[in-house]
């Protein structure tokens, strides 16, 4: 058995859930990826976020950050004018302020990993949460630092899927108790 909010109709959302949603990434480019994809997906399912990946991954050029930082008006007008991503002009020009950001992070930290470790040394193992002091004190400091569309519950969202909180349900195949 998968986690509840599985939806087993859909291949993209059994395959994210197998293969990656609280397998600890460290890699920065994934790091950057999802964090982009949860401040779109802020209001909306999850699952709509995941339909769109790969109309994300075009529109924003494979998730090329030192493209992204230099995004234009006239980007921007693309972006909103695609009909297979969010178009959403508050979350789009959040993306190229977050982008900046996040590479300020890499410079300071050396990897956007070594900043998460500042918060979470190792990956921890709970359910039936939205958000934890973990994902309340990083949204405060991205949000201190500029970032938006970055609150505790997309935080927290964010830690899921990139592993460093397992929240896979107790009947689920892939439940751990520890990491």
């Amino acid at each position: 058995m998968r986690c509840k909010w599985c939806n087993e109709k859909n291949n993209l959302y059994i395959e994210y859930h197998d293969k990656e949603w609280g397998i600890l990434n460290k890699e920065d480019k994934y790091l950057y990826e999802m964090l982009i994809l949860e401040s779109f997906q802020a209001g909306l399912s999850w699952e709509c976020i995941l339909n769109k990946r790969e109309s994300f991954r075009i529109a924003f050029d494979n998730f090329d950050i030192d493209k992204i930082i230099y995004y234009d008006e006239n980007k921007i007008n693309e972006l909103l004018n695609n009909k297979d991503i969010i178009r959403n002009k508050l979350k789009i020009k959040a993306t190229i302020n977050n982008s900046k950001i996040f590479k300020e992070i890499q410079k300071e930290y050396k990897t956007f990993y070594n900043y998460l470790r500042k918060y979470i040394k190792e990956p921890i193992y709970e359910i039936d949460k939205t958000t934890n002091k973990i994902s309340d004190e990083i949204s405060a400091d991205l949000y201190k630092r500029g970032m938006r569309f970055v609150g505790s519950t997309i935080i927290y969202s964010y830690l899921q899927a990139v592993g460093l909180i397992n929240s896979h349900d107790a009947y689920c195949f892939l439940h751990k108790k520890t990491v």
